[in-house]
Order: C-alpha cells, then structure tokens, then sequence
C-alpha cells in the first residue's frame, strides 16, 4: 500500500506574510510541521508542494534538510500543483496537509488513514465535522478521487482549492461520485486553536512548545491552553479556517457589494428578511454565485450548508431541482412572452383546483404581496364592505400596514414589530382590525363592532387551532356573509399536498398559495368559490407579468415532482426530528427554549434577556463551520441524515457555551460585531 503524505506550503500570507518561517526551539514552524508528519507509522513518503515564486527556494530547503522532496507548481491552480506533486508517486492514497498546522499530530493523521483505509473512503477526514482543534486538519484520499477531480473540475474556486470538488461530491453530502466519512473525536474541541494563521497564534504556539516540547501529544497542548485562559484568551477572536471561509472580518466580496447597495438601494436589500443585519450585522456573505441542494456559494467561492431559511422558504426540493430546472429552461427556449396568453396558466388552475375541490376559479400573480393584495380586492368587491378582520403576516401593501395607523404595535404580534406605515394613506385607518389566533371571542367583537366584509388568516404559524378554533371562524363567517381567506403563502406543500387547512378540515371562500409553489421561482396562486371569485370581473386586477409562462411551467413541474416523491410527508418528518433534537440540545446543556412554528417551518427562542445576542453568536460561530443556521429552519428534502449531523454536532458545541453565558460569561465579549436586528430597522 503506497501512502503518500503532501504538505502545501507557500510564504505568500497576507495575514501574517512568512508565518511558517517563524521559529521555536531553533527550527522554523514548517521544519517543526515536517517533523512531526514524519512519525506516522502509516505514511511512506512526505512531498512538499509549493509554488513557482523565488522565495519558495527557502521552503524547498527546509524539506531538503529533512530528506524532503519538493514540487513547485502554479500559484494560482492549487489543484493542478498538487496533483503534480502526487503524479510521479502513482500513490495508492494521499494525505494532505498545509504548513499552517505545526502541531499535526502523528496518532491524529494515523487514525485518519486507518479509518479510510477500513471502510474503503474514496475520502476521508477529521474536518467534514469539525470536533478535533483547528491546526489537527487532516484529509485522506484515493489517488484516483485526485485524478477524477482533475479531470473533471471546471469552477475557478474548485481549482483555488484541492478538495473540495472531492467532499462536495461525496457520500457525505449527498453526492455520489465518491463515498466519504469522517472521523470525529469524543469531545469536541472545535473551538481550539493550534494553528498559525496571525501574529497571535505565533506567540500560543511557540509559548506551547517552548513550554511542553516539540513532541508531545496534541491533548498535551490543549490541557496547557484549558490551563492558560491569558494564553488562549489571545487568539478566541478568530475563526476556525478564517484564511479559507474569510467571512467574519467582513472583507469578503459579499460585504463590499453590500456596502455599495445601501448606498444605491433604500434599505439595502429587496427583502427585509434577506438583509444581513437580520442575520450577523457586518459579517454575513450577502450575495451568492450559485446555490444547489441544499448548498450556497457565495461571491469569494466559499461553499455553505444552508440549514436557514432556504431562500425564504421557496425551495422545498432543494435549490437548483433539475426537473424543475429543465422545465424552466424549455419555456426560455420556446419562448417566455408573447401576445399571446400561455396555456400552462390553465393546466396550473385545473391542476389547483383539482387538490381543492371546493375552489372552482384562480387567478395567477408572482409574489405574496400581490396575491394578498389580489385577494383582498375580489373580496371586498366580493362582499360589498371594505373592514377586514387579520390574523397572521400578510405582506407590505397598504390594504395590510393600515393596520398600524394610529397604532404601531398592532402588527407587532404578527412577525414583523416595528413596521412604520409611512406612506400608507391615513384614510385607511380603521379598515384593518387585527385579532389574536386562537381568540375567537375577540374575533366575535371585532365583527361585532365592525362591520367586517373579509376575514384574512394563517391557518396555522406558530401553532395549531384549539377549541375548535378554525371551525368556529368558518361557521361565524357562513352566518354573517363575510368572506373568509385562508394565506397559505407560507404553509402551503409543507403539510399536505396543497394547504394545510386540508388537514384541519375546514374550507375557506379563498386561499393563497406562493413560496414552495414554484421551488424558487416567481409563481404565486388565489384560489376560491366561483361565486367569490367572479368579483374579480367587476373590478381591475392586471398586470403584464403575470402573463409570463416560467412561473406557471415551474409550478406545474414542481407538484409534479412533490406528487411524485411525497415531499411534505419527508420534510414534516425531518422536521419533527430537528425540533426533537433541538430540545434534546437544550436538556442536555440545561438551557430553556420556547419551539416554534409548523415542522417543516421551525425555530426556537432561548427563554434568556440575551436571546438575540445568543442567536447572533449561533449565526458567527456556525458560519465559521461552512454553515448558514440561526434559530429557524425551513426544511427542504435536500436536509438528509448525512448532512444534519454535521449541523447538531456544531450546535452541540455552542448550546455548551451559551450554558456557560447563561452562568454568568459575557456573550457580548465573543460577537465580533453588532447583535442581529429582532425587527423592522431603518438602516443608515
């Protein structure tokens, strides 16, 4: 069995430029890097691949003096360098390394090898989870995954980097061109750094090997650095693989662009739930290059595990779903507009209506806002009378935001606090009465008082009817002729195959359906009685662009698919077992939260004064792990086993300190930025 071990190297940083010529007990960190690779019992050769620059001569003589080989190679294709590292060998298996980690451990990276050897890993590491210190990274891989990988790569960032092609598209992904597994440690020290990465990681390292020696056992490190909180208290506000993910300084691409939109857009963004201080002010990536599964990439290439809101719960089969995706691309081809109506409007509507046999009519629009806004109009004109009665969140247009006039908190229990209605006409003040879920006897007097045309609700958001609750409000509708809407925007195919008022049994006059409907695309669908619905030809109600055909060949695409593979059955069921093991994590570090939402629509609250603090540091500390989380979910069919295991490990980890917050640390001293906006901001 031939193992060949290769270590990157280059002096090329530009965070702390010639880190690995540093010295400790009179030898550079490479040479000490190199040495301590050299007591694996399971490696047969060590090579040394750096780049075409002068200086690297200096880093070719360091592997020299230790009966070394080196290979430079491009500076800019680390792939193609490191393969012809490899090449010559023929190896059957190749351990990589970087330079940046002087303490690698020989049992660590033996262990490694012995795994992947064992189970026959295409590849294998101790980072796909990350539980042992950063500055331990280890990777093994078969030689043919290498050459696979460099043959096949066409992304500027997969040839930056030697890997990632390779893990992406691996077992433990989901992917199925190579199978792969990680090896993870009992504990979890994640949060550990024994790497050197800044001027302040030099001055751990060289006070741990000055201190305990050059040799010892990684565990050695780590119990003097458990001993010494001045010592690692030096380096706490840096991030494990900060030089690859580059995200919590906010200097990625993603942060300048974002810069410039708050100068060119009002708000900085088109959607106040996408806005990065709703996720970590100044620190989040912002923008993306391309998202698929259950993955984004954003502008500097970096590669994250969307376990967060998915883009705002559009993309129930996953971003990038190539059977939708093909029907889309087929419509570009044949053509998107014309003066002539598209017929999959029709199939759509039959199709619709089909799921909901009391619907008899629909009409089509491309976002929720105007949805709620279409369905309102038909239902006063429906009804003859202008008051409605809500319950739940129902977008930004003025019909909606009236309900603020006079009185801002009145949308406060309905997600969004903070909501200004400037710019809403103040002669609308009175024509929206809000009600409480659940609280039929303040609906009662809302229609007692009022005289209520239109009753407009969620069937169900942070919680499910009691009492008969949805019952009562259909029989109080019948009675006194209102129109009764069910905005299933949100819930609807998260459930059931249609609405979720499907499995409560009650039927409204109307429903609205949008976001999962299309799986990323823009299609959103009013569904009602003819008798209601045909109010829509005594008033206007018309646009150009509903009149294009993508969003309706999505949508008929994508129930085709759910049908097929029963997606709300797979994504309730995942979704019961994260809530599961979310209030598993809370016991076990005896922390209090409150769960909230439908199962495939969840997030939790810390019953902590510090909840937004907390769910700010989950969002910094998890980013820094390749993933996108806070404390909500939607869940989408690509969230398999395989990848939320990765995501409760890291959680683990930080449900562990917010214990110790909770006992009286500061969270404050570990954001390294702004605590995360609860609501509506104005920004600048």
């Amino acid at each position: 069995m031939n193992i060949l071990a290769i270590t990157q190297a280059r002096l090329g940083s530009t965070r702390f430029p010639e880190k690995i010529m540093k010295t400790v007990s009179g030898m550079t960190l490479l040479e000490l890097h190199l040495k301590r690779i050299q007591r694996s019992d399971m490696i047969n050769k060590i090579k040394v691949a750096t780049t075409r620059e002068p200086e690297a001569d200096r880093i070719v003589d360091v592997a020299a003096k230790l009966g070394i080989a080196a290979h430079k190679g491009s500076i800019d294709n680390v792939l193609e360098r490191f393969y012809e590292t490899a090449a010559p060998e023929q190896p059957d298996w190749v351990v990589r390394f970087t330079s940046d980690c002087p303490l690698i451990d020989a049992e660590v990276v033996d262990q490694v090898i012995r795994f992947a050897l064992e189970h026959d890993l295409d590849y294998a590491s101790n980072t796909l989870l990350t539980t042992y210190p950063d500055g331990l990274d280890v990777e093994v891989f078969k030689f043919s995954a290498l050459e696979k990988a460099m043959q096949e790569v066409t992304e500027k960032s997969d040839r930056e980097h030697v890997t990632p092609y390779i893990w992406r598209n691996s077992s433990f992904n989901g992917g199925a061109l190579f199978t792969s597994d990680c090896l993870k440690n009992e504990a979890d020290y994640s949060f550990v750094r024994l790497t050197i990465d800044k001027p302040e990681d030099y001055e751990v390292i060289r006070t741990l090997v000055e201190t305990l020696g050059t040799d010892r056992p990684w565990m050695d490190y780590v119990h003097m650095l458990q001993e010494r909180p001045d010592l690692s208290s030096l380096t706490q506000q840096y991030s494990r693989n900060e030089g690859y993910w580059n995200a919590l300084e906010g200097t990625g691409k993603g942060q300048e662009l974002y810069k410039k939109a708050k100068q060119l857009i009002p708000g900085g963004t088109m959607l106040l739930s996408k806005r990065p201080e709703m996720f970590l002010p100044d620190q989040w990536p912002a923008y993306f290059s391309k998202a698929k599964g259950c993955k984004v990439w954003d502008l500097d290439g970096r590669e994250y595990t969307d376990v967060s809101i998915m883009g705002i719960g559009t993309n129930t089969l996953g971003y990038g779903h190539e059977e939708v995706d093909a029907a889309v691309l087929r419509t570009v081809k044949a053509g998107n507009m014309s003066t002539f109506n598209c017929p999959e409007e029709v199939r759509l509507a039959e199709r619709l209506i089909e799921l909901h046999p009391w619907a008899e009519m629909a009409r089509f629009a491309r976002t929720g806002g105007e949805a709620n806004a279409v369905a309102i109009r038909i239902a006063r004109a429906a009804s003859g009378r202008d008051k409605v009665a809500i319950c739940g969140y129902h977008g930004w247009h003025d019909w909606y935001l009236a309900a603020n006039l006079g009185d801002e908190q009145n949308l406060a229990g309905h997600l969004l606090p903070g909501l200004d209605p400037a710019g809403v006409p103040a002669n609308l003040r009175g024509s929206v009465i809000p009600f409480n879920y659940n609280n039929y006897e303040e609906l009662l007097s809302v229609v007692d008082i009022h005289n209520v045309g239109v009753i407009k609700m969620e069937v169900s958001r942070n919680m499910g009817p009691e009492d008969n609750f949805l019952h009562k409000v259909r029989q109080l509708a019948t009675e006194r002729g209102i129109v009764l809407i069910f905005d299933e925007c949100t819930s609807g195919f998260r459930q059931s195959f249609g609405g979720l008022h499907k499995i409560y049994g009650v039927e409204p006059d109307m429903a609205l359906f949008g976001k999962a409907l299309g799986n990323g695309y823009a299609i959103t669908g009013t569904i009602g009685r003819r008798s209601v619905m045909e109010a829509a030809q005594k008033t206007f109600i018309s646009s150009t662009f509903w009149t294009e055909r993508i969003g309706p060949s999505a949508a008929l695409a994508t129930l085709d698919v759910m049908e097929r593979v029963r997606s709300w059955e797979t994504i309730t069921a995942t979704g019961l077992s994260i809530k599961a093991q979310w209030q598993q994590l809370a016991d076990r570090h005896g922390l209090s939260i409150s769960q909230w939402g439908i199962p495939a629509l969840a997030g939790f609250s810390f019953n902590s004064p510090n909840n937004l603090a907390y769910k700010t540091f989950i969002t910094q500390e998890m980013l820094a792990k390749g993933y996108l989380a806070g404390n909500s979910i939607y869940v989408c069919t690509e969230h398999t086993p395989a990848v939320l295991e990765g995501y409760y490990q890291a959680l683990d980890g930080l449900f562990n300190r917010i214990r110790e917050f909770e006992e009286g640390k500061d969270v404050m001293k570990e954001l390294k930025g702004p605590v995360c906006h609860g609501g509506f901001k104005r920004l600048n």
